[in-house]
């Protein structure tokens, strides 16, 4: 015989609500209320179990809450319904109670249940509280449209499944964190495989190609996901970029003409008040084609010289119009010493320009205004203050020379932060020569060095200049992704050798690259082109800090690109995802722009404190099993799902897994695994000399063996 309706809700009920407010709900349960495991539900299930679930009955559903805390109150012995107690001694009792926090409204519909966030209508006191059927934890933690990738169950839900809209994911940032050796970095690489692999399933339901149109740029400041998605078994395996290539790997190129300025001036640490100008004119010109360097043939040093004359003679309307030529004799004169020297190289090679005759009246104005005097016997030198008259004719020479090369040059180039190929050693000699021409060598002289060491660097050069540097267009079809049936849509790029002083700027170029070409693409196609940014140890590199501090280091400068990205990429499809182990350290700006996160066990406390902040006070309760949560378990929260949730994420085979074991110390100190399976790990230095010495180029030392190593070392050699 079945049970009624009424019967089974009765068969539920475990108690009655006590206290009611907006953020709270105090339940005193019942004598008959199990106490460990409830029977009664369709399965056994533990109960009370914290951060499980009740219903309470309202007009039209149920309000749902999340158990927060359970607690025992000494009272009076109670009455049991339809049982006469009469004769009992009235000695203190345990009373049940515990506490929910409610999260929603479940509601019957057609066929089984719907779950919306929020609680628009609270129980009274007295109402009965029940537990939910399986049906019903099924519809809670299952609830919302658009669940196309599972990722994992709830344990505290009889394990439903946990899926996701990968709209709501991806679309409004992700951050997942968690202490090191938690399961971020599976996590991590299970959303991207699941997604993709789901996207496979669908498109080809619908009879289309089984290449989804998705991309996927990983940044891995550790090496660890080339394992994951790099590997035979995968059908259209990831491209890897790295700064040593191995066998289907590629070289990783981020061109130096990539930088804008502010990414030249935090590498080269410019001052701002002479330095960083300069750099941005060097910039300007070196990317119009107005490098003051030759060109070879006689057309290409002609067009040189009239830029050259052009710089000049502007120059020098600035300083008649500033008085500067009047007011410092001393810059005037190092400043035409310099255009002196520069054109007495020149003159050999245009006979027809009259070149002769500027250096001729530079002379005469040198000599016009030197002086000297006696005094004590001494005779002292130096140059007097010079006029406009002095320098007129300097100015008709110049005027003569350009007259016979076309006039002024005026030519209206890209700016500084455009992507315009040139070569580092342009710009290093281009500043050069402007800072001789603007008297300002005692100042440039230090950026110019530090960018020629820069390009000497075989590491740093092989990425920023390379021998087979590819082109704006090559570089976003490959690295960001092209409509290539045969192409992956994951470009990981391994970072783990980028020398440390560029590697916040390689980050922040790429970025930043691939943020403007999505911007760009949205305003020619009027629609987004959905791209997702992977940072791993975004700690590292998206760390906080101060405002008020006038600095322009690389960090400040990643960091800024990742806030721009935060605050606008959603609106030009590229959504960003944050793996870090010390959220505490991360960009506040960044961290309030993430909409969900996937949270795993986290013990230091001021992270703790932290991701409290990220979500209601009514809520705080789940976040206290932070602490104890066992590896790859996590806790789910924000825009992604419809309710707080305790996931344990889904398997990964081995071969798919990151490469971010925990060290097998005690295997290897025996020699053999659990199995009994011999480990071998020799402490072999061989192969990793030649690769660390071949990096950049080979030479002699990578034939070496190990015994001729072995000496070189000992000896102090090379």
């Amino acid at each position: 015989m079945s049970e009624t309706p009424f019967s089974l809700a009765e068969s539920l009920r475990i108690g009655s609500v006590d206290f009611v407010s907006p953020d709270e709900i105090r339940v005193l349960l019942d004598i008959e209320a199990p106490d460990s495991v409830a029977l009664n539900t369709g399965g056994a299930r533990p109960f009370p179990r914290i951060n499980g679930y009740a219903l309470v009955p309202i007009d039209d559903g149920f309000v749902v809450g999340q158990i927060e805390w359970l607690t025992i109150e000494r009272s009076t012995f109670p009455k049991r319904h339809g049982v006469k107690d009469f004769g009992l001694i009235d000695l203190p009792y345990p009373l049940r109670k515990l506490c929910l926090n409610p999260l929603g409204t479940l509601r019957k519909t057609d066929s089984s249940y719907s779950f919306r966030r929020g609680a628009g209508l609270l129980p009274t006191v007295g109402s009965a509280v029940v537990l939910p059927t399986n049906e019903q934890l099924r519809s809670i933690v299952e609830s919302g449209d658009n669940r196309h990738v599972r990722i994992g169950v709830s344990p505290l839900a009889e394990n439903a499944e946990v899926s996701i809209d990968p709209d709501r994911l991806f679309g409004r940032h992700l951050a997942v964190l968690g202490n090191t050796g938690s399961g971020k970095s599976c996590t991590v690489a299970g959303l991207i495989r699941w997604s993709l692999e789901a996207a496979r399933r669908e498109r080809e339901i619908n009879g289309g190609s089984s290449k989804p149109n998705a991309r996927f740029v990983i940044l891995d400041p550790n090496g660890e996901y080339a394992r994951a998605f790099h590997n035979e078994q995968e059908k259209n395996t990831a491209r890897v970029f790295k700064l040593d290539p191995g066998d289907s790997e590629y070289p990783l190129h981020v061109p130096l003409w990539f930088w804008n300025s502010a990414e030249w001036s935090s590498f080269t640490q410019a001052t701002a008040k002479t330095q960083r100008p300069m750099l941005r004119r060097a910039l300007r010109d070196v990317k119009a084609g107005r490098g003051l360097t030759d060109g070879d043939t006689y057309e290409e040093k002609k067009l040189g010289l009239r830029r050259y004359l052009t710089s000049v003679t502007i120059g020098v309307r600035r300083r008649l119009s500033s008085g500067e030529i009047r007011d410092d004799a001393t810059k005037t004169v190092f400043w035409l010493k310099s255009v002196f020297e520069d054109l007495s190289a020149k003159s050999l090679d245009f006979n027809d320009v009259p070149i002769p005759k500027i250096t001729e009246c530079i002379q005469l104005a040198l000599e016009g205004s030197f002086n000297s005097f006696q005094k004590q016997g001494e005779t002292i030198e130096y140059y007097k203050s010079f006029t406009e008259d002095a320098i007129s004719s300097v100015v008709v020479a110049m005027n003569n020379a350009l007259d016979c090369l076309g006039g002024l040059l005026y030519e209206d180039g890209p700016d500084e932060d455009m992507p315009i190929h040139f070569k580092g050693t342009e710009l290093a000699d281009h500043l050069q020569l402007l800072a001789a021409q603007e008297n300002a060598s005692q100042f440039i002289d230090f950026l110019v060095s530090r960018i020629r060491t820069f390009l000497s660097d075989s590491r740093c050069n092989s990425i920023v200049e390379g021998d087979h540097s590819p082109t704006l267009q090559q570089w976003l079809e490959t690295y960001v992704g092209s409509d290539s049936e045969d192409e992956s849509p994951i470009s990981i790029l391994d970072l783990s050798l980028v020398p440390t002083e560029i590697v916040h700027v390689v980050i922040a170029v790429c970025s930043r690259m691939i943020f403007e070409s999505l911007q760009r693409y949205r305003k020619i196609h009027k629609k987004a082109l959905p791209t997702v940014l992977v940072m791993e140890e975004a700690h590292t590199f998206i760390k906080r800090y101060k405002d008020d501090v006038d600095n322009h280091d690389a960090a400040k400068v990643c960091c800024q690109v990742f806030e721009r990205i935060a605050r606008e990429g959603r609106k030009f499809g590229l959504g960003l995802v944050l793996s870090s182990q010390r959220p505490s350290e991360l960009s506040q700006t960044v961290l309030s722009q993430c909409n969900t996160f996937l949270m795993h066990r986290i013990s230091n406390d001021r992270d703790q404190e932290l991701v409290r902040k990220l979500v209601p006070d009514n809520l705080r309760g789940l976040l206290r099993e932070l602490p104890s949560l066992p590896s790859q378990h996590a806790i789910m929260l924000g825009w992604a799902t419809e309710l707080p949730l305790l996931v344990r994420i889904d398997d990964l085979k081995k071969e798919q897994q990151p490469h971010s074991d925990d060290p097998d110390f005690w295997d290897v100190w025996i020699g053999a695994d659990d199995k009994g399976e011999p480990v071998k790990r020799p402490a072999s230095w061989t192969e990793v000399v030649r690769d660390w010495q071949r990096v950049g180029a080979a030479g002699p030392e990578a034939e070496l063996d190990a015994e001729d190593i072995h000496k070189g070392d000992l000896n102090g050699d090379d």
